[in-house]
């Protein structure tokens, strides 16, 4: 299963994601941020530092926000991760 291993927050509302299958790259928050309500925690930036992965595999921050890591995966690959996942268990052939 492609799960999360590391988040890093960037300079604005971006964030550096990679998971288990060594696919990585950034995603821009900004749209959420500008949503308001529980978002507005990131208006003080040492909270949206604070982003890490929860052990279920969500992405968290401080104030109990998360937010589930298979839309950024898309976003990144275009690959919904469910294909994904099921990419990485079909066997291997040799020509």
């Amino acid at each position: 299963m492609i799960k999360p291993v590391a988040v890093k927050a960037l300079d604005g509302y971006r964030i550096w994601v990679e998971f288990s299958d060594g696919v990585e790259g950034e995603i821009d928050l900004t749209s959420l941020r500008d949503r308001g309500g529980v978002f507005q925690t990131w208006d003080d930036r040492k909270s949206f530092e604070d982003a890490r992965i929860s052990d279920s595999g969500n992405y968290i921050w401080v104030g109990e926000l998360d937010l589930c890591p298979e839309p950024f995966y898309f976003e990144i690959t275009g690959v919904p991760i469910e294909e994904a996942d099921l990419k990485s268990l079909e066997p291997v052939t040799h020509a």
